[in-house]
């Protein structure tokens, strides 16, 4: 099970709770905290925000939050492993880019916020830290 099928092609859901749960228990084992998750959680809720009035400044927002990443990971190592995910995430929702359909771009970043909220509330069932 991979990102891309994540985003791309999973129809049920089911890859995305799997693969939300397992990453979340990395991340708890490798220390990133609940903070750490939702600072980041709110800069995507305000892009999803955004998305709804105007995609392409939102699609270049979120874009843009990759370098963000490697910034707090780079900081943080603790960051490291959700920077790993998103960034990957978010390449496969920016490189619908290029696709006339702006349904099908939005059906990618629908799948990429869905599969941050699983991490996010696996990482809190987890046991992730303060």
């Amino acid at each position: 099970m991979s990102i891309r099928t994540i985003i791309t092609q999973d129809q049920t859901g089911l890859e995305l709770v799997q693969f939300a749960e397992r990453t979340a228990e990395r991340l708890v084992k490798e220390g990133l905290t609940r903070s750490q998750i939702r600072n980041i959680f709110t800069e995507v809720r305000k892009i999803e925000a955004l998305w709804k009035i105007d995609q392409n400044k939102a699609l270049r927002r979120l874009v843009m939050l990759k370098p963000k990443l490697y910034y707090q990971a780079a900081r943080q190592r603790h960051v490291q492993g959700l920077q790993d995910v998103l960034s990957e995430a978010i390449d496969y929702v920016a490189e619908a880019e290029d696709t006339k359909e702006k349904k099908e771009r939005t059906m990618r970043f629908q799948r990429f916020m869905e599969l941050f909220e699983a991490i996010l509330a696996y990482h809190r069932s987890k046991g992730g830290r303060n």
